[in-house]
């Protein structure tokens, strides 16, 4: 036992087990991406497949054609000739034809303030009792006047008031179903949605004079133009990375499959089924997850536990209007079948294409490997910052003793005694007070650009971007100077400021990683290179060229990189973010701003550190004098 105890404690500094962790770290980075990369591929991955037997897809018959396809286009004439007409005036006429069809029928004005201006609007929606059943579940049935394009939905209108006329002749319906047609596709449903689970504001946001009962599933559709399509288009993404239950996809996804429709996903119009493509519908999915925003319509329903999704025809192909009336007729008898909430299949998934996904038992590692890397280098760097030998590589160590001597101590672990070197045991007192006071206050700084850009008029985004950008700039040099001026800060100190601020990096990456898998993916990839920032005063090449790609790595020049890259402006970008911050709900500027901004300035000050030489009291009452 004695001879155990003095081997764990020499092992506890072993110089090579000390130098272990940063390669381990490195190799954290390195699996998880290639982790990542390899979910394409067939052992990996797996099909979909229907979890809710209830559902039974595709087996029944299908009756939407005939007549029904004059009446559409009837309605559709209507529409056409609304065109130019005001929101009041377009519901006025959209309220005669739901009534006319033998529906309640229901209006909600909203109003919404953000980035300096208003989005108003009113929502009209009618109500289909269910013959057979008693108004506690309900399934909606979405079409917005104009879609997240800015286009008219023209053919969505007319084919939603042409199933609500095909609906009511049936009496096969359990649960109810909602017409719903918003002003708009981003506000006008978030405002109908909070309204309905009575969490809106009541200032700005009416009450639902209707409601039924609880919803099961919500249906969007976005078909704005007159000719035949070819495949269906669906749009799953959900805000803060939240998704559907894949059952419905998957539902969907059977349905046209068996009318000889295909489906695709991510804007991926052409999918060869090779790796390549599998893997840009999966980068594409995470990006939009990552990003948080409402990708359609059916976005403000996840949030409140509704299954939704927006389905849009494209091409040109030879399925008309009726073809995509019948898949929303089937999709609507399979939700209709239901018995309970869907919850039997995933809610957190990869999608490669349609009809292949990995779970996130599967893809999770790859997120949590990156995020362990700060952590690992975080206790790696404590302990380092315990030691009275020095905390980091580029320390050297001179003792002023007159003779050489090696001091034992006795360690005790319950009756159990040994003998080892006093160097080896010994802790050092660590100074807490700066370290912590910088990363604390690089986290309070966080909060001003997040409430700068979240409450600042649109015209005033881009040039204050410009101006944030620029300060952002020289802005860690400065803090870094101050630093070194006022405080002197030792090796040791700049050691416990990465601790802490690595430390921090890693909870908040592991804890975000089961919320928003993609989103702690990006962020803790583009903040790897903070793992191995230190001070480097005697090296400027070095360290300029670090300075270089830290700054390129920094969240002002992602941003800016990925509005070039998509030929966007700053000014609209950071709108639709104040805008998905004020009436979405959106956090992804709580991560950007309070989460890896703070870890980047924190980084740069480290690298532009000059930490000062100290003297300390180490083993035997010896003097070490350590030199940076």
């Amino acid at each position: 036992m004695v001879s155990l105890l003095s081997s764990s404690v020499l092992l506890r500094r072993n110089p090579l087990i000390l130098k272990l962790p940063p390669y381990l770290s490195f190799l954290c980075i390195v699996i998880g991406v290639a982790w990542l990369l390899v979910l394409p591929l067939d052992n990996y991955s797996r099909r979909t497949y229907i979890s809710e037997n209830a559902l039974l897809p595709g087996q029944v018959h299908t009756y939407f054609a005939g007549s029904d396809q004059n009446v559409f286009r009837g309605y559709k004439r209507e529409v056409d000739a609304l065109e130019g007409s005001g929101n009041i005036e377009v519901n006025d006429k959209l309220e005669e034809f739901f009534k006319a069809s033998g529906l309640k029928v229901a209006r909600q004005s909203y109003e919404y303030k953000s980035a300096g201006e208003t989005y108003a609007g009113e929502n009209i929606y009618a109500i289909l009792h269910a013959p057979r059943g008693d108004a506690t579940e309900a399934i909606v049935l979405v079409g917005a006047w104009w879609n997240m394009e800015g286009k008219l939905n023209r053919s969505g209108v007319a084919l939603i008031l042409t199933l609500a006329r095909y609906f009511k002749r049936w009496s096969l319906w359990s649960k109810d179903i909602i017409f719903l047609i918003t002003a708009d596709s981003k506000a006008g449903p978030q405002a109908w949605v909070d309204a309905y689970h009575d969490t809106h504001q009541s200032g700005m946001v009416d009450s639902l004079p209707l409601k039924s009962g609880a919803l099961q599933g919500a249906v969007v559709i976005d078909y704005p133009f007159d000719h035949r399509f070819q495949d269906i288009h669906i749009v799953y993404d959900g805000i803060n990375g939240q998704l559907p239950n894949l059952d419905l996809l998957n539902t969907v996804v059977s349905i046209s499959g068996h009318m000889g429709i295909g489906t695709s996903l991510q804007q991926m119009w052409q999918h060869s089924d090779s790796y390549r493509d599998r893997l840009q519908t999966m980068l594409r999915g995470m990006l939009n997850q990552g990003l948080g925003h409402a990708s359609g319509p059916h976005s403000s329903f996840i949030p409140y536990h509704v299954d939704a999704i927006t389905l849009q025809p494209f091409g040109e192909g030879w399925q008309d209007e009726m073809a995509m009336g019948r898949v929303i007729e089937s999709t609507f008898r399979s939700l209709n079948n239901l018995l309970e909430h869907l919850h039997q299949s995933f809610f957190f998934y990869l999608l490669m294409q349609a009809d292949r996904f990995v779970s996130i038992g599967t893809y999770l590692p790859s997120a949590m490997l990156v995020a362990v890397n700060f952590t690992i280098m975080a206790i790696f760097l404590w302990v380092k910052s315990g030691s009275p030998n020095g905390e980091s590589s580029n320390v050297s160590l001179t003792v002023e003793a007159g003779e050489k001597k090696t001091p034992l101590a006795i360690v005790k672990e319950g009756d159990a005694k040994a003998l080892a070197p006093e160097a080896t045991i010994a802790v050092r007192e660590r100074e807490l007070f700066l370290p912590l006071a910088v990363v604390a206050g690089s986290q309070f700084l966080g909060v001003l650009p997040l409430y700068i850009f979240n409450h600042t008029p649109e015209a005033m985004l881009h040039p204050i971007f410009t101006a944030f950008t620029s300060i952002n700039g020289f802005f860690p040099l400065i803090l870094s100077a101050l630093l070194t001026h006022y405080f002197a800060p030792t090796a040791h100190h700049y050691t416990l400021i990465k601790t802490f601020s690595l430390l921090l990096l890693g909870l908040f990456l592991s804890s975000l990683a089961t919320l928003n898998f993609s989103l702690a993916f990006l962020v803790g990839l583009l903040s790897a290179p903070l793992t191995y920032m230190q001070p480097l005063p005697n090296r400027p090449i070095v360290k300029g060229v670090l300075a270089v790609l830290l700054s390129a790595l920094s969240p002002t020049t992602v941003l800016v990189a990925g509005c070039w890259w998509w030929e966007l402006g700053i000014g609209r970008v950071l709108k639709e973010a104040a805008f998905g911050w004020d009436v979405w709900g959106m956090t992804t500027q709580v991560v950007v701003w309070c989460v890896w901004w703070p870890a980047w300035l924190v980084g740069m000050v480290l690298l532009f550190g000059n930490p000062r030489e100290e003297k300390v009291k180490g083993a035997g009452n010896t003097i070490e004098t350590v030199k940076t």
